[in-house]
C-alpha cells in the first residue's frame, strides 16, 4: 500500500498521531511547512508516488534522501522500488 508521494512510511513516523498527520496523499499542506516540493512536484506530474516518474530517482528525491538532517539514507527511494515491484 502506497503511503507517500516520495517513499516516506507514514504508518511508521513519529509525528504521525503527535501532528494527527493523515500522510502526504490526504492532505494539502504538511505541518512541518508551507508545502513539500517533492509531493508538489509527483502530483504537478500525476504520479501516484515518485517511482512511478520517468525520472526517478530524480536529483530532487535524492536531495530530501541523503539530506544530512532529515534524509533516511536512501530508504524512501527503495520504498518507492518496492511499490512498483522491482
Amino acid at each position: 500500500m502506497v503511503e507517500s508521494r516520495c517513499g516516506i512510511l507514514c504508518s511508521a513516523c513519529p509525528y504521525q498521531d503527535q501532528m494527527g498527520c493523515k500522510g502526504c496523499l490526504k492532505i494539502t499542506k504538511p505541518f512541518w511547512g508551507d508545502s513539500c516540493p517533492v509531493k508538489s512536484c509527483c502530483e504537478e506530474r500525476t504520479h501516484e508516488h515518485c517511482g512511478r516518474c520517468e525520472d526517478f530517482p530524480c536529483s530532487l528525491l535524492k536531495q530530501f534522501a541523503y539530506d544530512e538532517e532529515q534524509g533516511d539514507n536512501g530508504k524512501r527511494i527503495e520504498q518507492c522500488k518496492k511499490w512498483m515491484g522491482k
